[in-house]
């Protein structure tokens, strides 16, 4: 007899029996879904931290700095794309990038963006412009895609106000100029300026510049001016110019501009020399003038090292008409700056020469225009100005040369005052000045982290008329001879713009009617 109890056991154990086979399934189940996440998870990989980033970023950018200092990488640009000129023209973004698509290096391609971009920044129309690199098209290895990116200026009108020299006129100017910049998209800017220089010199112009147009082969450089110099206390005439002047040829070292205009020279005291009274009136100036110029100095202001050289050709007479001023004007001018090693010190050498000629049908007998000729004086200092022969230390503006008495004054009071009418300087047809400037550190640490320096200098020049058969009479030992002759010693403060100089000047010879006296003196010189 089998017990209730059994029997429900019996019952449950026929129950139970299955379940097993159940828990197994399951578990086989479970292990092919393992299985199956086993197979997904390699592909769903956590994306790389930031750091992870940067360091990968890092480790390219150190192996690709490695590789340029040790080889030459091999690159060709692919295309070149400009984004951001929403006014300026393409063709005056791509002119600038020039050196870009020929380069076939890696060091070559990055030496020609950084002057790309520094040649877009010169244009003085966009506020920022970045060059960056992409990767060519994949098909195409070891090429790349130049992108430059530029931002208009938001501000197109601008102005400025300062104070100049002009070695040419031997006086300061105070010049204020408007501008507006790429009025039409080409890169061109306009302006307009006034020059006053008190009672001896005012200019007022009207200028447009654009750089590279297409098919032209240089920069528009154009001008329209009204020039009025005043000349009374030093040669007794007035001159004034208004003409326009077209640049044709603008280089690094060559320089052609062609000038027409109307020159009027007059006499209000009415008591100019003979030789000042001849060319008084109306004259045409149809010009060229080429300037070659090569400065391999390491600084303008105070170079202590290297040289520069300096060459002017201006031919006037380029009319049939009776009126036109005929000439044929050369200068020369040559410097070199030696350094001797110690306190920075450097001994500075300069010779400049010039001469200027009529030409055409009986020019024997003819005279060079009064404006282009030769007039020496001034306390510029040559050191930092290239311009042929025009200063010379210790000398009063037009100070000294060839001279002739002026006519006595038809006023009475004048001839009752019994002084001496004067005398004019009529200006060479020949000139050639040299100077010698030795710079040097003072022992004041303050002075020489600022650039304050000493220097003790000589210089000497002379000036002779050949026109008019004056040359027949012209003798190079007497020209010699004659030289005026100054020496001194001084402090210099460099700036930025201009060189301050406060000098003593010792005049070692001088004739009788030049300007020119010993003492102490301010100056202040801008290079050219």
């Amino acid at each position: 007899m089998t017990h209730p109890l059994n029997h429900n056991a019996a019952q449950n154990d026929d129950v139970v029996h299955p379940e097993p086979e159940d828990d197994e399934q399951e578990d086989e189940d479970a292990e092919e879904e393992n299985d199956d996440d086993d197979d997904v998870l390699p592909n769903l990989r956590a994306p790389p931290s930031p750091a992870s980033k940067l360091q990968q970023q890092r480790f390219k950018v150190e192996t690709l700095a490695r590789r340029l200092s040790s080889e030459m990488v091999p690159i060709r640009v692919h295309d070149i794309v400009v984004n951001g000129n929403t006014k300026t023209k393409d063709w005056v973004i791509e002119a600038e990038l020039k050196g870009i698509e020929t380069a076939t290096t890696m060091q070559d391609l990055m030496r020609a963006c950084e002057a790309a971009i520094a040649r877009l920044q010169a244009l003085e129309i966009f506020d920022s412009c970045k060059v960056r690199l992409e990767p060519g098209p994949k098909e195409l290895p070891n090429t790349a895609n130049v992108v430059v990116d530029v931002v208009e200026a938001n501000n197109t009108v601008s102005g400025e106000c300062g104070v100049y020299t002009k070695p040419s006129t031997s006086s300061w100017t105070l010049e204020c100029a408007l501008k507006y910049k790429n009025l039409f998209g080409y890169g061109d800017i306009w302006d307009t300026s006034l020059a006053y220089g008190g009672s001896q010199a005012t200019e007022l112009s009207l200028g447009v510049y654009a750089p590279l147009i297409k098919r032209l082969l240089t920069p528009i450089v154009a001008r329209i001016m009204l020039v009025s110099q005043d000349w009374q206390e030093f040669s007794s005439y007035k001159e004034q110019l208004l003409g326009a002047s077209l640049g044709l040829i603008s280089t690094k070292h060559h320089d052609l501009v062609y000038t027409l205009g109307w020159r009027t020279l007059t006499d209000p005291s009415q008591t100019s020399s003979r030789s000042i009274r001849r060319q008084l009136g109306h004259g045409l100036l149809s010009s060229l003038k080429y300037i070659f110029k090569m400065d391999r100095r390491n600084s303008p202001i105070r170079p202590t090292r290297g040289y520069a050289f300096l060459s002017t050709t201006h031919l006037g007479g380029l009319s049939p008409d009776h009126r036109s001023l005929r000439f044929l004007r050369q200068e020369f001018d040559v410097r070199l700056a030696v350094p001797f090693g110690f306190y920075n010190t450097a001994l500075n050498l300069g010779i400049s020469a010039g001469a200027v000629f009529p030409w055409g049908q009986g020019f024997m007998n003819k005279t060079s225009p009064l404006p282009e000729r030769f007039y020496l004086g001034g306390d510029f200092s040559p050191v930092c100005t290239l311009g042929g022969p025009t200063t010379l230390w210790g000398f009063k503006t037009r100070g000294l040369g060839p001279t002739e008495p002026r006519r006595q004054s038809r006023n009475r009071d004048d001839d009752n005052n019994g002084d001496s009418p004067g005398w004019d300087f009529i200006g060479g047809d020949l000139a050639v000045t040299a100077f010698a400037d030795l710079s040097f550190d003072l022992p004041i640490k303050w002075l020489r982290e600022h650039g304050i320096h000493g220097h003790v200098f000589a210089g000497s020049g002379n000036a002779a008329k050949l026109t008019q058969h004056e040359y027949k009479h012209f003798s190079p030992r007497k020209f010699l001879e004659s030289f005026r002759t100054s020496v001194g010693c001084g402090i210099v403060i460099p700036t930025r713009l201009f060189r301050l100089e406060g000098n003593y000047f010792h005049i070692l010879r001088k004739d009788e009617h030049d300007r020119g006296k010993t003492g102490f003196r301010f100056s202040f010189s801008a290079p050219s």
